[in-house]
């Protein structure tokens, strides 16, 4: 059994670590509501934003924007992914980058070329260490991300599809579903799809038909949908990495209160070894004295 003094060293290690751990639970808690706040407001101005866009696009049958189009032959494939910059959140971006892992698996395997542009430290260091083709990146977001930052990473993919560079643009995130509950997602960015996925998790089908409305393009149809398609891919992507930041804040908090409750248990489970060993020793101590007495 380890001394009374080698215990006492313990406790006091574990006791200065829940103080830690339970310090970045109220901040992340404090963070959270925020976080939240700005990922609720983004969910109905992006699935407005596609039925727009569905809109505008589908009643111009001279002009079919590229983002629309689905090509035949897949060769190249771009993917943008959306990890933390921070650790201490469950297994959060483990299972994001699983999700990369097991897509990057598959173009191999059908000899597909990958492009990666990555937003947050994590998934930037782990296709780094992968060795995968990293053509852009955006570390330190913060807790407030700017779109301008965005933009630029973005871009570089959405520049490469319309030259012909790549055939399809993937992107990899996290949606937020509630406190307890962050799952990571995998879906095709361009050509952008027909529908979305609500806040409920249900996939909703674009109310856009082909020729059922006309519109007025000022100056013209191409200039009118360019602008518009990349501003509702930049949203949309905007709308990924604020449901990352409130997930890691979620995940983050429920990490930190399991590992303050742990190290409490533990701190308990040395407490009563502690009193054990001490009981023991003054037991000893005891047992010499009497022993010794009762030689003389």
């Amino acid at each position: 059994m380890a001394g009374s003094k080698e215990i006492r060293t313990k406790i006091k290690s574990v006791q200065s670590t829940r103080k830690i751990t339970k310090a970045m639970e109220m901040v992340a808690a404090s963070k959270m509501k925020k976080a939240q706040d700005r990922m609720r407001a983004t969910r109905p101005y992006v699935a407005r934003a596609l039925h727009i866009a569905m809109h505008v696009a589908r009643a111009n049958v001279e002009y079919r924007h590229p983002f629309l189009v689905k090509r035949d032959n897949v060769k190249r494939a771009g993917a943008i992914v959306v990890t933390t910059d921070k650790g201490l959140c469950g297994g959060l971006n483990t299972n994001i980058l699983r999700l990369v892992v097991q897509q990057a698996k598959e173009w191999e395997a059908k000899g597909i070329e990958a492009r990666y542009a990555v937003v947050g430290n994590k998934g930037f260091s782990f296709l780094q260490r992968m060795g995968s083709n990293v053509v852009s990146h955006v570390v330190n977001v913060g807790d407030r991300p700017s779109l301008e930052r965005l933009i630029g990473p973005v871009k570089v993919l959405l520049d490469a599809y319309t030259a012909g560079e790549i055939d399809e643009i993937h992107i990899f995130a996290t949606r937020f579903v509630n406190t307890m509950k962050q799952e990571p997602i995998h879906s095709t960015l361009i050509p952008i799809p027909q529908s979305y996925i609500d806040a409920s998790g249900q996939t909703v089908e674009s109310e856009a038909r082909e020729g059922a409305w006309d519109y007025i393009y000022e100056p013209d149809a191409k200039t009118v949908l360019d602008a518009l398609m990349t501003r509702y891919i930049e949203a949309l992507v905007y709308q990924m990495v604020v449901e990352s930041l409130a997930s890691e804040q979620s995940a983050r908090m429920v990490a930190m209160k399991a590992a303050s409750d742990n190290a409490a248990t533990i701190i308990d489970e040395l407490t009563l070894i502690y009193n054990k060993a001490r009981q023991a020793a003054i037991t000893q101590e005891i047992a010499e004295i009497v022993g010794g007495a009762a030689a003389v």
